[in-house]
């Protein structure tokens, strides 16, 4: 197989945000995976269970959504925050987590963490039950600088500064579990609540630094997607536009079509949907890109001058990872392995999430502890860290990098994946190859118009694509440096030069490579 890697041919750059995660309280994300409380016997900083912490750290997430999901929309942000001890117990039905909910980690947990992690918080408002007061409460609290009632409340509570947060969900999933909502009746409730938000500015004209995100279409119903955006663009055409900044588009690789087939228990069949299934996301993103500016060009010009026009509204994937079908049934909630077919779709997720990066701004993993696609799971006092955890670890040094459009020859090895990006001034590529084989090794030749040096090489791999990392085995599926000498032999001519790589079946691997003008 050859593939051509022009570092001139560029995309665009990779916002670090396509690299975000998803917490919600559902099962053992949160409670037990995240938070342990300061009481526990398990070790702990200031509450947070002191290992995933540490994981998260190095990390670095740079957005973390929160608190769902399916639970913002029975999510009241009150019973989260003031002294533990006057916190309230409710019962969290969230998707069959049937759990009490003590509310110990709440909003001030949630952003303290997000500080100490570097990361952007995403607040998700609660549409459904909640009213447009207590959102408006709920950012008061968290951004106003001038000593309201609520800025001295968030004082008493340990934070005097403004947390500033500008990531602001309206609604989620609201044609499912957030409403059961048509696009025209979403609109209607997404108008009041986005023109309710407080703007955090003292300029009339000046706008305002929150940014506004829209339920977007269910990403698994290919008719329903279609006809979602196209009405809900149509309807904002209609009058004025509310603040609308980001459009939230869900997609799940379900694989839930067979009993046999099951997180660690797969044949090649199985194996070859599952890889096959996540590669979808491509097509319907750059359908619902289209869409999307269909709709804004539906738009009118101003009457007056002092009026402004929509014209362009970001896309972002909310939610995306595996699910199979045993996490319906699994306790706790949605609680599912990892192996590397889980780590294969999430390096082709990547590398299609950054290969789009002039269509997406935003990206979460769902989600990132003990749930679906974890990078995390933990066990008691054990902490786990899965395959997915590699991969990302992998693919951190893309963030903020230029994605390469990447020629590849399809008629060739359809199962061999490549994603390329170069840094500012064109010096250093990274390299990604995901062999998608099951069982089979393959070979790779890589056609550069230019020298290059091949400075170091990682690879995901494992002797069996069954294998997980568990209690008993913690490090049976990890990150290894690869001898470039055995793995890689470079030729250069006069047109540039020629890396041959060998890679294991089921693996997914890094090249670090310095570009030689010549």
């Amino acid at each position: 197989m050859v593939v051509c890697i022009d570092p001139n041919s560029t995309i665009g750059r990779i916002d670090p945000k396509l690299h975000g995660q998803f917490i919600e309280f559902l099962g053992e994300c949160i409670d037990e995976g995240l938070w342990v409380g300061e009481d526990s016997p398990i070790e702990n900083e200031r509450g947070y269970r002191k290992a995933t912490l540490d994981a998260l750290r190095a990390l670095r997430p740079p957005v973390i959504r929160w608190p769902g999901g399916c639970y913002a929309d029975t999510y009241h942000w009150r019973d989260g925050v003031g002294p533990q001890s006057e916190r309230k117990t409710t019962f969290n039905e969230n998707f069959a987590t049937y759990e009490l909910d003590d509310h110990s980690f709440g909003t001030d947990e949630f952003l303290r963490l997000c500080e100490m992690l570097g990361a952007e918080p995403w607040i998700n408002i609660n549409m459904l039950s909640g009213t447009v007061a207590e959102m408006k409460d709920w950012m008061e609290y968290c951004n106003r600088a001038q000593p309201t009632d609520l800025a001295k409340e968030r004082e008493a509570n340990g934070h005097k500064a403004p947390y500033g947060v500008k990531y602001w969900g309206i609604g989620n999933e609201v044609w499912a579990g957030g409403g059961t909502m048509t696009p025209r009746t979403y609109l209607n409730e997404y108008r009041r609540f986005a023109s309710a938000m407080p703007s955090f500015t003292t300029d009339v004209f000046a706008p305002t630094p929150m940014y506004a995100i829209a339920s977007g279409p269910d990403g698994n119903k290919p008719r329903e997607r279609v006809q979602w955006t196209q009405d809900f663009f149509r309807g904002l055409a209609e009058y004025r536009q509310p603040n609308i900044d980001g459009y939230d588009l869900h997609f799940y690789n379900w694989n839930v079509d067979n009993d046999a087939d099951t997180p660690t228990r797969f044949d090649e069949d199985g194996w070859n949907a599952v890889i096959e299934g996540c590669l979808e996301l491509e097509d319907i993103l750059r359908d619902q890109w289209r869409l999307m500016n269909d709709g804004l060009a539906l738009i009118h010009e101003p009457e007056v001058a002092m009026d402004s026009k929509l014209a362009h509204v970001d896309l972002i994937i909310g939610e995306w990872g595996n699910w199979h079908k045993t996490a319906f049934f699994a306790r706790p909630a949605l609680k599912q392995q990892v192996t590397m077919r889980d780590a294969i779709t999430t390096a082709l997720t990547l590398d299609l999430l950054q290969r789009n990066c002039d269509k997406v701004t935003m990206a979460c993993n769902a989600q990132t502890i003990n749930v679906l696609n974890s990078l995390i799971l933990t066990e008691g006092d054990r902490t786990i860290l899965t395959p997915n955890y590699d991969v990302f670890m992998m693919y951190k040094a893309h963030r903020g990098m230029t994605a390469l459009d990447v020629a590849r020859n399809d008629s060739e090895d359809s199962a061999v994946y490549t994603f390329a990006s170069r840094n500012e001034d064109g010096t250093q590529l990274l390299i990604n190859l995901t062999n998608a084989h099951m069982n089979d090794g393959a070979e790779v030749r890589l056609h550069l118009p230019c020298g290059a040096q091949v400075d170091s090489m990682e690879t995901l791999a494992s002797e069996d694509p069954h294998d997980c990392n568990t209690v008993e085995h913690s490090d049976l599926v990890r990150t290894h440096a690869v001898d470039v000498d055995s793995a890689v032999s470079v030729h250069e001519s006069a047109g540039g030069a020629e890396l041959t790589v060998t890679l294991p079946a089921a693996s997914v691997s890094a090249l670090h490579v310095t570009i030689r003008q010549r």
